[in-house]
């Protein structure tokens, strides 16, 4: 679950402690009003330990917002339908436990896991890379196993950003995707998405005074939480000024395999010369529902991807060479297991574009992903709305908001329920009287 938490103060001479009803959970403690502050006994130290502001600067974090305003509707006896994260509801194929456990039973696999993963996911990595994109790679220099994309991602931007350094980042993204950038103390460039473009952004409208100091730009195509999918010619495109600026392109392919309608997802790393300027991320937690089982890979330049394996080696070993195998089973055999995840997914959306088509929403169905993505009705913010919603009917939706400016005006269904819920939660919608003519009044 995407919920941030204050790291626990360790006890010490001196301590700062978050004051009870502090509405914002990143306000600096210099920034506090004289009268929320902690006391501090005369007996004790007067020094207090505070994180750094790397950390509380960064906005507020919506999913937090979210998950407190879901706990209060509970506690007040609601029922929710809950449609709000992104968590997959279903299990992890059969198949890919038993190589889990298999491998498990192995006494060989109980140690510490190679740095840059086992070989056997490395070939598998390298192998669905090939047959899926004809993207060629060497398993052993240009593959490295990650504890999941999102902290992938976040290790990337800790190698290549700085604070002198800034990140082109989409202003609707994925949380980790700005958010790396500002712990590291690096500044971030938001690029607009609008839906009249295809929610793809203009590389021409960059500043060029940005560009000087751009080292990092992060797309996520298919898109969380749009569901855009971009052709292969946006990548071209991006590629290319990479290479002429100096900027590394980290590309979060997480939904590659979750299209629908015929629509096949491009890999950057098919442009000619992308190894260069491109780290790409790929995730088991949706296509394979591995969420909980944390395990990604990456792929790209041999040089850049040893500088990911650097920042990796001085935190940490890597996630546990049974799950690993279970992962390179499912490479190895990812058509059969798709199929009936991708239809799903499918089924569902479906559900949801005709639910909110018939409560006046000009719904357009998403080619990719297992998100539907629908503006806000007039008079309301992105907070507000989810508030609404969330009181009147007891469905939870996510705030536009929580995925950056640019989703101010609109709100994510997650579909992580089967039609027969979904289409529950249509009618709590339209017995609360909600829909896209829906105001304030």
């Amino acid at each position: 679950m995407d919920i941030f938490r204050w790291p626990r103060p360790r006890p010490a001479r001196g301590r700062w402690q978050r004051p009870r009803g502090l509405m914002n959970p990143h306000t600096h403690p210099d920034e506090m009003p004289t009268s929320t502050r902690t006391p501090v006994s005369k007996t004790e130290s007067t020094a207090r330990l505070v994180p750094t502001r790397r950390l509380t600067d960064l906005p507020t974090y919506v999913f937090a917002w979210l998950d407190e305003l879901k706990a209060e509707a509970r506690a007040a006896g609601a029922d929710l339908i809950d449609l709000g994260m992104g968590n997959p509801d279903q299990p992890t194929p059969k198949p890919i436990i038993d190589a889990i456990a298999a491998a498990y039973a192995d006494p060989r696999t109980h140690g510490y896991p190679p740095f840059r993963g086992t070989e056997q996911f490395r070939q598998s990595a390298a192998g669905f890379m090939r047959r899926r994109f004809g993207v060629e790679l060497d398993a052993a220099r240009e593959v490295l196993c990650v504890s999941g994309a999102k902290e992938g991602i976040a290790q990337a931007t800790i190698a290549f950003a700085d604070e002198n350094t800034v990140s082109l980042v989409p202003d609707i993204y994925y949380p980790v995707h700005a958010r790396a950038t500002g712990l590291v103390g690096g500044r971030t460039h938001l690029m607009a998405l609008r839906a009249d473009r295809g929610f793809l952004p203009d590389f021409r409208e960059i500043p060029s005074g940005v560009l000087r100091s751009a080292r990092l730009m992060v797309l996520n195509y298919p898109h969380n939480p749009t569901g855009a999918v971009a052709p292969l010619e946006f990548f071209r495109d991006a590629v290319a000024l990479c290479r002429e600026r100096g900027i590394l392109l980290i590309s979060d392919l997480a939904y590659s395999e979750l299209t629908f309608d015929g629509i096949t997802a491009p890999s950057a790393l098919q442009v000619p010369g992308a190894k260069d300027v491109v780290i790409e991320f790929h995730s088991f937690s949706k296509t394979f529902n591995m969420a909980g089982s944390r395990i990604g890979f990456a792929a790209g330049g041999r040089e850049l991807i040893d500088a990911l394996h650097a920042v990796r080696t001085n935190m940490g070993y890597g996630t546990p060479a049974p799950i690993q195998a279970g992962a390179a089973y499912a490479l190895d055999h990812i058509r059969e297991l798709e199929r009936p995840v991708v239809a799903r997914y499918a089924e569902r959306r479906d559900a949801v574009v005709d639910g909110f088509r018939s409560l006046g929403w000009a719904a357009e169905p998403p080619h990719a992903t297992m998100f539907v993505w629908l503006p806000i009705p007039a008079g309301f913010g992105a907070q507000e709305w989810t508030r609404h919603v969330i009181d009147r009917a007891g469905v939870v939706v996510t705030p536009g908001n929580a995925f950056g400016p640019g989703g101010e005006r609109f709100f994510r269904v997650s579909l992580i329920a089967d039609p027969l819920v979904l289409g529950k939660a249509i009618d709590r919608l339209r017995a609360a009287g909600i829909g896209w003519l829906d105001t304030c009044s």
